[in-house]
């Protein structure tokens, strides 16, 4: 497992979770320490699924602490506005889907985990993650007026 793409990918899904980058970067860090101090998960061959357990169950913690969460602004940068129109499109589709959907698209096509991964963090069979992912990118595809696209 390479830890530094593994760090970026918790970050990214820390920040999806809380929207503040400080909080996403302490809850990586945490995430990070938990991991290292309890290797008994390395060798039973499931660290990574136990890496965005610990990540997830912080992002619960610090949600629970914080109901409302502050939205931080978007990282500096251009662009144009058919891109802006885009990006603001998607981010509203997303947020009309269930939470749990959109963690799942974050974590199978953002994070790019493996199925077998995401379904032992749900605890349930991979037959039945896929059936919820393919729900939710139809139900994206459809909030996003493209339900012919592939």
């Amino acid at each position: 497992m390479n830890l530094e793409e593994q760090y970026d990918k918790i970050y990214r899904y820390c920040y999806f979770k809380t929207r503040s980058r400080e909080t996403a970067e302490d809850i990586t860090q945490e995430a990070f320490l938990r991991f290292f101090e309890n290797r008994g998960y390395t060798d039973r061959g499931r660290a990574l699924q136990y890496l965005y357990t610990v990540a997830r169950n912080l992002c619960i913690d610090e949600g629970r602490r914080q109901r409302a969460w502050a939205l931080d602004e978007e990282s500096a940068g251009v662009y144009s506005d058919e891109e802006m129109l885009r990006r603001t499109s998607l981010k509203a589709a997303l947020e009309t889907l269930d939470e749990t959907d959109r963690e799942l698209l974050l974590l199978r096509y953002v994070n790019e985990l493996p199925v077998h991964i995401i379904a032992g963090l749900y605890g349930i069979s991979r037959f039945a993650l896929r059936r919820r992912l393919a729900k939710a990118v139809k139900d994206l595809k459809y909030r996003l007026g493209e339900e012919d696209m592939p």
